[in-house]
């Protein structure tokens, strides 16, 4: 969620810290540390920050060379409301992405940086395969697939597991992801504990499926209303 549009893979390219979070005409202004990352980003670029597609307002280079420094956001009031963004803290980890390029080669699939809602970690299972258990927003689990898509955090994952059951609470069903030791290094998964919140972006193709589907249906049945009433 950003000014300009951007498309991403999923595939974290490096895990960033933030610096500070400051007041700014646009909503906040966010630092994040970027030092280490081979990236050299240029000013008004599109990059995902832990799965919200932000534009670079600002930058501060490690080096002569122009590699990644300081990378700064104006984030909006809307992405702080409905991301995790509006609750981080100076100090937290966060995934960056540079946007897609022509020539990128797509390793994993289509994201764009919107973040449809932000779900709840449920469990974290580290013991032989690493796992970790979300309950996304109810409204977001018709699309999800066994098998398909899914970022959190801005990671590209496959859903190993999915249970459209709810509890005796009301609350909607669950997802779980399996996480393989390079994701653990490279992004901030391995440090998710039950209770944290995490963003979710559903699969685009799902999305768009799912809403062709849903007009179809709709207009299916508005003809069918209007051919009794004749």
């Amino acid at each position: 969620m950003g000014y300009r549009r951007g498309m991403f893979t999923g595939l974290v390219q490096h895990a960033g810290r933030i610096v500070s979070i400051e007041p700014s005409p646009a909503g906040k202004r966010l630092s994040v540390d970027a030092a280490g990352w081979d990236h050299r980003p240029g000013h008004g670029e599109s990059i995902s920050v832990s799965g919200c597609c932000l534009t670079l307002a600002a930058h501060e280079p490690a080096d002569a060379s122009g590699r990644a420094g300081v990378l700064a956001f104006d984030v909006i009031p809307q992405t702080l409301s409905l991301t995790t963004l509006g609750a981080r803290t100076p100090g937290d980890r966060v995934n960056l992405e540079r946007s897609l390029t022509a020539s990128d080669l797509m390793g994993g699939h289509l994201v764009q940086g919107h973040v449809d809602g932000v779900g709840v970690v449920e469990g974290v299972v580290t013991e032989g395969e690493w796992r970790v258990r979300v309950r996304p927003p109810a409204e977001l689990m018709r699309y999800m697939v066994p098998q398909g898509s899914v970022a959190i955090e801005g990671v590209s994952l496959t859903l190993a597991g999915v249970s459209d059951v709810g509890d005796a609470s009301g609350r909607a069903g669950w997802i779980e992801v399996a996480l393989i030791p390079t994701t653990l290094e490279l992004t901030t998964l391995g440090d998710l504990r039950p209770g944290d919140r995490v963003n979710i972006e559903a699969d685009v193709l799902a999305k768009t499926i799912a809403h062709q589907v849903e007009r179809a249906l709709a207009w299916r049945r508005n003809a069918e209303s209007t051919d009794a009433a004749r």
